[in-house]
């Protein structure tokens, strides 16, 4: 909220007032915006690691993020094999090439290589 509030041109006290007054009041809480924001995101198919980045990028602090991201920990070995089936399908790669792109598409996904490694190659 500071970032957009700052980009517009609002004053830094201003904001800092404001963001005070609405976290007194329970109209503004980063609990409630990173809890939101990473049921939605795994919704979209996207894994801890991107939305991990995309957390921060948006000034959430650390701890934050690492607890929220805690409660999703035994959901990403299977929300992984859906994003990878509904890509390419059930069937293994066949060959290097293929594999190597399945790789990738994971990854950039935000998916941890262990768990990539886990689904892909046992």
């Amino acid at each position: 909220m500071q970032l957009k509030l700052r980009s517009r041109g609002f004053a830094e006290s201003g904001i800092e007032s404001v963001i005070g007054q609405l976290s007194q009041s329970g109209l503004q809480s980063d609990d409630r915006y990173t809890d939101n924001y990473i049921a939605s995101r795994t919704e979209r198919g996207s894994g801890p690691i991107r939305i991990r980045a995309e957390l921060r990028e948006r000034g959430i602090d650390e701890s934050v993020i690492e607890r929220h991201l805690e409660a999703y920990a035994d959901l990403w070995p299977s929300l992984l094999q859906q994003v990878h089936d509904a890509k390419y399908g059930t069937e293994p790669a066949t060959d290097r090439k293929s594999l190597a792109r399945q790789v990738r598409f994971l990854e950039y996904r935000g998916f941890p290589s262990e768990l990539i490694r886990d689904l892909l190659f046992d």
